[in-house]
């Protein structure tokens, strides 16, 4: 008998299996991060579907994950008599973040926005607008006239002064007006003339110009009025004059020369008589 043959029961089992080949290192390796890589894929997978929920808790079946052993799974679904088993995702609320709240400049509370605030950069809120008196809004022209200001006080000097545009009440088709916040402008009529006395002084002075102006316009106006009513009663006399001689003298007799003078005029006629 050859002493290789197995002898005993397992004679007839036929050849035995060989020993599995012992795996390398770098095969190790990547077989973990092909399973890292599918435990990432599957937690991915769970994440979506809890964000799909709708209410903020949803009911997912549970599969069946087996280990192929080559690095990655391998889901199957349970299917039986059973009812299928549920989990219930719950999400956790979101944090709070307080929005950046203005502070009213009148009633010293909070708020988050206003027509002040947005349009004019006042904090100010909507309940203490005052749009008779303190937030009244004026035009351009009348905060020059009235406030004694320049084009270049409104928009040139820093900051520039903040205005909305509203269509003209006049006319519709003219370019829009632009209105200023009241407070503002009497604000910056203080940085230009330094006091209220000052702008009293500069509106008296400007009045008195204005008036000398005024009556430099009218007295030139009675001066050419006085000269049209002259010339009107003045009439030139257009009719000829016809001389009303006297009677005859004599000049010279030798010669013959004789004249005769006209009794209105004094004109003198000289004549020789042949």
């Amino acid at each position: 008998m050859d002493p290789s043959e197995p002898e005993g029961p397992e004679a007839g089992l036929g050849p035995q299996r060989s020993p599995e080949p012992e795996l390398s290192a770098a095969m190790r390796a990547k077989i973990e991060r092909n399973r890292q890589r599918a435990v990432m894929l599957r937690q991915a997978r769970l994440a979506r579907r809890s964000l799909a929920a709708v209410e903020g808790a949803t009911s997912a079946k549970i599969s069946k994950t087996i280990d192929s052993g080559a690095g990655f799974f391998i889901e199957e679904e349970e299917h039986g008599e059973e009812e299928q088993r549920t989990r219930v995702v719950v999400h956790q609320p979101a944090p709070v973040i307080e929005p950046d709240y203005l502070l009213c400049d009148d009633c010293q509370k909070p708020f988050m926005d206003s027509y002040l605030s947005n349009s004019f950069d006042l904090s100010v809120c909507d309940k203490c607008r005052d749009n008779v008196e303190k937030h009244k809004l004026i035009s351009r022209t009348e905060a020059k006239q009235h406030y004694l200001l320049k084009d270049c006080d409104l928009d040139q000097r820093e900051p520039p002064l903040r205005f909305t545009l509203k269509k003209n009440p006049h006319n519709p088709t003219w370019g829009d007006m632009k209105l200023y916040l009241k407070l503002q402008v009497e604000k910056r009529c203080l940085e230009v003339w330094g006091s209220e006395e000052a702008l009293e002084e500069a509106k008296e002075t400007r009045e008195e110009n204005r008036e000398t102006q005024k009556q430099k316009r009218f007295n030139k106006k009675v001066k050419e009025l006085r000269r049209a009513v002259r010339s009107s009663m003045w009439t030139k006399d257009t009719s000829v004059h016809q001389h009303q001689y006297g009677p005859e003298e004599v000049v010279d007799p030798e010669e013959d020369l004789y004249k005769k003078s006209c009794t209105t005029c004094g004109h003198e006629l000289t004549y020789e008589k042949m």
